[in-house]
């Protein structure tokens, strides 16, 4: 399946859950600066609050592997797609690499935060939690937001995006409360080749978006 961009695609995410949720106390959370793109939509149609949860991906050095990544508390969370033995493996051989690379993420992610902030906890509190992606490849994002997630009392947790692969439907069918993707991808071939438009505003770009959702509400 193929989109014309990342707002068509939300639009249709969006139809798939605004009869059960419009009238529900909601909050979107988007994972990337496209994801934003996706959840602007949702959020437009359920009058709601969107967010971006900030992150910064730690690649294993050489590989085109995420070990993780670093949310803006600081915390790093492993990509669940790891075994405990890979983890342990990559973490003695890069260990000096992955401590410098984790607090280089931080201090990026605290400048930008500086600027504003893109998300915020107690309006996550007791709601139903959307947590919006414009692709899902792998259970990297997803980890650090379930991390994240973990000490605040939410509703119930949806789970929307475009595409996912095969593994990432099978985590979140255990992970998720409910899961709306409308493709699911044997063979992913990167997240750009599924839409026609790959204008991805910057985080700035993003964050003003955020801002002014209550506008855009339909």
């Amino acid at each position: 399946m193929y989109f014309e961009s990342r707002a068509q695609a939300g639009q249709l995410l969006a139809a798939q859950v605004v009869d059960k949720y419009r009238y529900e106390n909601c909050a979107v959370v988007a994972l990337t600066e496209g994801g934003v793109l996706v959840g602007e939509q949702i959020a437009a149609q359920l009058h709601c609050v969107l967010m971006m949860l900030v992150t910064e991906n730690i690649d294993v050095p050489g590989e085109n592997l995420s070990f993780g990544a670093v949310s803006q508390r600081g915390n790093f969370t492993y990509n669940s797609e790891f075994s405990t033995g890979e983890i342990q493996e990559y973490t003695s051989e890069f260990h000096g690499y992955l401590d410098d690379q984790k607090r280089e993420a931080y201090s990026r992610i605290n400048r930008l935060i500086g600027d504003g902030g893109t998300i915020n906890d107690m309006m996550l509190k007791d709601r139903i939690v959307f947590l919006v992606s414009d692709a899902l490849a792998d259970g990297a994002a997803l980890s650090v937001a379930f991390d994240f997630l973990k000490p605040i009392r939410i509703e119930r947790l949806v789970v929307a995006t475009p595409i996912a692969t095969v593994s990432v439907v099978d985590q979140l069918h255990v992970t998720a409360d409910e899961l709306h993707v409308l493709d699911v991808k044997e063979n992913y071939l990167g997240v750009n080749h599924y839409y026609s438009d790959n204008t991805v505003p910057t985080r700035k770009e993003a964050i003003k978006k955020i801002s002014q959702i209550i506008l855009n509400w339909r």
